[in-house]
């Protein structure tokens, strides 16, 4: 080897080792802040609309929760649907941060980029991992935002933790109060349905995914524009949940009582529904809901499916500025 590649080759190994121990020292740092429970960013981005941010934080249990954080202004905290992932939320984020507004969404444990604990996956753990989060980010008069089970999650998280950093919520194709069906509550749905979902998750989850995009959309409706495209992005979201996570998340969404819950929330609050849910019919969700809410306003879409942030994203998009205007 000539000395001017002996040089070379040196160098380049120096420049290797330094970066190496920069990064070492940059991932010690990292994970001592995650340690105390912290939330560090792994991505920092200028942007017209202020910061993209993406982060992850990890929980008092050690489980690492996945979150994006853009924008800058008043902040408004999504939560979403099963078995989704923050991405879910979108068309949201980007039209709200686009208008002045901070806009949070985290993935739920076991689902999308966050760690798939085999524990902890109950509603009352969700409701505490989002209580985590939202007090590292030091978030005080937000506006929550919850889809089918994170409707639940944010109603939970109420129920828990109260409305010390929380402004209004809205609740959108909820499943609060209560989806199943008991003596107390005849308009549910019998266990067998959840039971259904829960042998199409363990049979062949992949193919139950593609086979639910159908009423999830309300493709299946006289009219309706279909869209491979929507139910290519459910499934691939949907298979990054963990199987545990996606068949214990099931219980959680179906069996949980919020009525005490939503007693408590007497922020502001925006109920959200598609007249035509064919998931979380609006009789035993949303009718029931208003009922026990007591600073409530509901806003139905005739005809309208589960997945009113896609299907109906213009229309949400607007209400949910509406109400954030709203003094």
């Amino acid at each position: 080897m000539s000395s001017v590649n002996a040089h070379s080759a040196a160098s380049s190994s120096r420049r290797t080792l330094l970066i190496g121990s920069a990064a070492a020292v940059a991932s010690a740092g990292a994970v001592s802040a995650r340690a105390a429970g912290q939330a560090v960013p792994s991505k920092v981005h200028a942007g017209a609309s202020g910061f993209l941010r993406s982060n992850m934080f990890t929980t008092k249990d050690g489980t690492q929760l996945y979150y994006k954080d853009r924008g800058s202004g008043p902040a408004v905290v999504f939560s979403h649907g099963w078995p989704l992932s923050a991405d879910a939320w979108e068309d949201q984020m980007l039209f709200l941060a686009n208008r002045g507004y901070r806009v949070i969404a985290h993935d739920r444990r076991g689902h999308g980029r966050s760690s798939q604990p085999w524990d902890g996956n109950t509603m009352d753990t969700y409701a505490d991992d989002l209580a985590e989060l939202v007090n590292a980010l030091n978030l005080k008069g937000a506006t929550f935002v919850g889809h089918s089970t994170g409707g639940g999650e944010v109603a939970r998280y109420i129920g828990r933790h109260g409305t010390a950093r929380v402004a209004k919520a809205v609740l959108v194709g909820a499943v609060t109060p209560l989806m199943l069906q008991t003596p107390a509550n005849p308009g549910g749905l019998p266990l067998s349905v959840f039971d259904g979902i829960r042998a199409g998750v363990q049979a062949d989850r992949a193919q139950f995914f593609r086979d639910f995009t159908t009423p999830f959309f309300g493709f299946n409706r006289p009219g309706a524009k279909d869209s491979q495209g929507l139910r290519d992005t459910f499934v691939m979201i949907g298979m990054q949940t963990g199987l545990r996570g996606a068949y214990e998340c099931i219980k959680q969404f179906s069996e949980t009582d919020f009525t005490e819950d939503l007693k408590k929330m007497t922020i502001p609050t925006l109920v959200v529904h598609g007249g035509d849910d064919q998931i979380v019919p609006i009789g035993a969700s949303a009718m029931a809901a208003m009922k026990l809410l007591k600073n409530a306003r509901l806003e139905v879409y005739k005809d309208g499916s589960h997945a009113l942030p896609a299907t109906s994203k213009d229309r949400l998009n607007a209400d949910l500025l509406a109400f954030l205007q709203a003094t």
